[in-house]
């Protein structure tokens, strides 16, 4: 006797009208995207998941209102299938998907947003029927994420390849806020910046100066967010551990609380060390630069 299952299965058997032709391709499609497995004909099967039997539910109403038959079955075991068989071509059918996805990633030379979402989802489609863990999975992430990311970086290039050698204007009396957005600008935006600190409330600029922090105009504080927070969105820098000291730098400067992070307090108390013990602020962006690249480097290690 064949070695039998012990997975809990859903069994679906159905009998189609002959006509309407769309009836049977409608139900095939059907199939696939829910990725059941073929059984034999008119007989498919899925793991008995709750996901799994909704889909069967569905798909046996669509088939008797269509005017065909349909029979779902649950069962502890299927006798006279080979062990592992099911599985085996359940996995082989998303690999070849994947690898139809994977494809279709590496021959873009570029991609739009509406290209990106596309993919995502169309991936997500094929992880939801992967009831059996195929190993091309990773693979297709990876591509997917690794192409958003790419043209997220392609799409900043233009706003930082027009903002190079630039002067950048910001009040007088640096302190976290403007510290921390002056250390991203030399770090991500623009490596040869030059920083000019203004006094009064409406100081007057020229043309090719760029303020930051300041309140009438540049990149200042959008909503709850601070100037740092405004710089990553705008730039498009995703970097998770720059997101965390922007979490901590938002908490500082806005006092609101808002993302309570463990590690605010200590960066706090050292900013205020910087801001008692040095007057100078060109000096104050030196020390606070070195503070938030250690802080960065910390960061970059938890979260690999």
């Amino acid at each position: 006797m064949a070695p039998v299952i012990t997975r809990k299965w859903l069994v679906l058997i159905h009998q189609l009208p002959p006509k309407p032709d769309y009836v049977r391709v409608k139900v095939r499609r059907k199939l696939q995207r829910i990725g059941a497995v073929a059984l034999k004909n008119s007989v498919y099967v899925l793991p008995g998941t709750d996901d799994a039997l909704e889909d069967f539910q569905w798909l046996r109403r669509e088939i008797i209102a269509e005017g065909g038959e349909a029979m779902l079955l649950d069962s502890d075991f299927l006798e006279g299938v080979p062990n592992g068989v099911l599985e085996q071509m359940g996995r082989e059918e998303r690999d070849r998907e994947y690898r139809e996805l994977l494809d279709s990633v590496n021959s873009m030379t570029t991609a739009s947003v509406a290209d990106i979402a596309r993919l995502r989802r169309q991936l997500a489609e094929i992880v939801r029927r992967d009831h059996f863990g195929a190993p091309g999975r990773d693979a297709a992430e990876f591509a997917v994420k690794a192409l958003g990311e790419r043209e997220s970086q392609a799409a900043s290039e233009p706003a930082i390849v027009a903002h190079q050698g630039a002067t950048w204007v910001t009040r007088a009396g640096v302190k976290v806020d403007r510290m921390a957005s002056a250390w991203l600008i030399r770090r991500w935006i623009d490596q040869h910046a030059s920083f000019r600190f203004a006094t009064g409330d409406h100081p007057v600029t020229e043309p090719h100066e760029i303020r930051f922090d300041m309140f009438d105009g540049g990149f200042t504080h959008i909503g709850d967010r601070c100037t740092l927070e405004v710089l990553i969105n705008h730039f498009g820098i995703t970097d998770p551990a720059l997101s965390v000291i922007a979490e901590v730098v938002h908490d500082i400067d806005v006092k609101d609380e808002k993302f309570a992070r463990p590690e605010t307090d200590g960066v706090a108390a050292l900013i205020d060390g910087i801001v008692t013990t040095v007057p100078d602020d060109v000096d104050r962006l030196a020390a606070g630069a070195q503070l938030f690249e250690r802080l960065y480097a910390a960061f970059s290690r938890k979260a690999a």
